[in-house]
């Protein structure tokens, strides 16, 4: 029989799509001024892996990633993504989202992402939202799964989030001695 116990801590980090001409410095100011001030980033870069944002958000979008130096409890993730859906209806004009403000966190051996889609991949954490393992870190490198996001493959993003991950592991061995 396992005994149970608490998990590591992890980074939260955020992935944010947002049409060009929403004010980004608002929506980060507003994440800021909740979680600090953010660790590494990444971008912004062109959001051109695909057109699923198209009908809603328009053309020309823009992807921006970052993660807080702080750690915190993974359970929290769900709060988070309820947070972030009510901070993208504060941005809507004419009904129609104009940023797309998805949480996850970065552990020892993966990213997880928060999300509002089931799926056969996700597992249900509670308030409608789910949580998706996006990658994984095995063998010094991130790892891709068939379902991963097409940005989340890209090696500049492993880059970052590979920097955010060091910092989070010496951390933990930090505290543990």
């Amino acid at each position: 029989m396992g005994i149970a116990s608490a998990p590591l801590p992890v980074k939260l980090m955020f992935a944010i799509t947002y049409d060009p001409l929403v004010d980004l410095k608002q929506v980060l100011s507003l994440l800021d001024s909740r979680f600090g001030i953010p660790e590494y980033s990444y971008g912004p870069v062109p959001f051109s892996w695909t057109s699923y944002y198209a009908d809603e958000m328009g053309e020309n979008l823009m992807k921006y990633y970052f993660n807080y130096p702080s750690f915190i409890d993974r359970a929290e993730i769900t709060s988070l993504k309820l947070y972030t859906n009510r901070l993208e209806k504060e941005f809507m004009v004419d009904g129609r989202r104009r940023v797309n403000i998805d949480p996850g966190y970065i552990s020892r051996d993966k990213l997880v992402l928060a999300t509002t889609k089931d799926f056969y991949h996700r597992l249900y954490l509670g308030d409608g939202i789910y949580g998706e393992v996006t990658l994984h870190y095995r063998k010094g490198k991130y790892r891709i799964f068939s379902w991963t996001y097409p940005d989340f493959r890209e090696p500049l993003l492993h880059a970052f989030l590979e920097r955010a991950r060091a910092k989070l592991v010496k951390g933990i061995r930090d505290d543990q001695e």
